[in-house]
């Protein structure tokens, strides 16, 4: 169940014990992100290996990624690692926009993942890490906003701003799609 709130910027959703993951799903939400109206497609593909072909298609057109793996589950972060090699080979570049969210962190206790693990890889592979709690909402709604400004950075990086801006120009803000 969904509950879109305008003051947050991602869909607010409630916590299910029994998640069931399907193919896709799929939200869209219009939020100020430093003052910038932003555009966020999220698709969550929940890891789902009998869809890696859709999995490419969706990798080609995202501008960033959320890699989300469980805390207590090691074969969710080794499919992550996957992912994240396999972004980095569909979109023919050493470096993309990513965040690596290290999930359930309100399981501490049957956590299986140290965090100095986590937070070597993603250094090794200059993506930023974070740890976050569905069921507690902690950090999650920081996890799409650090991955906007990463975005935001690279698209700066990528195709800089013209040197000349007359003022009449109205800014459009931008368009982030999330998988």
């Amino acid at each position: 169940i969904v509950d879109v709130n305008n003051s947050e910027c991602v869909p607010q959703s409630y916590f299910v014990s029994d998640y069931d993951p399907t193919i896709e799903d799929s939200y869209t939400k219009i939020c100020t992100v430093d003052g910038k109206e932003t555009r966020l497609d999220i698709l969550d593909t929940a890891g789902q290996e009998e869809f890696g072909a859709m999995r490419e298609q969706y990798m080609r057109s995202g501008e960033g990624f959320l890699l989300v793996f469980a805390l207590n589950d090691r074969g969710s972060y080794h499919e992550v690692q996957k992912f994240h090699t396999q972004i980095l080979r569909v979109k023919d570049r050493d470096d993309f926009p990513m965040v690596l969210v290290g999930n359930k962190a309100d399981l501490e206790q049957q956590r299986v993942i140290p965090k100095e693990d986590a937070q070597a890889f993603a250094r090794e592979n200059r993506i930023h890490y974070m740890e976050a709690s569905a069921k507690n909402r902690f950090n999650v709604d920081e996890a799409f906003l650090e991955l906007v400004h990463i975005i935001r950075q690279f698209q700066e990086m990528e195709s800089p701003p013209p040197t000349h801006h007359t003022g009449k120009e109205k800014s459009r803000g931008c368009p982030c799609v999330i998988l």
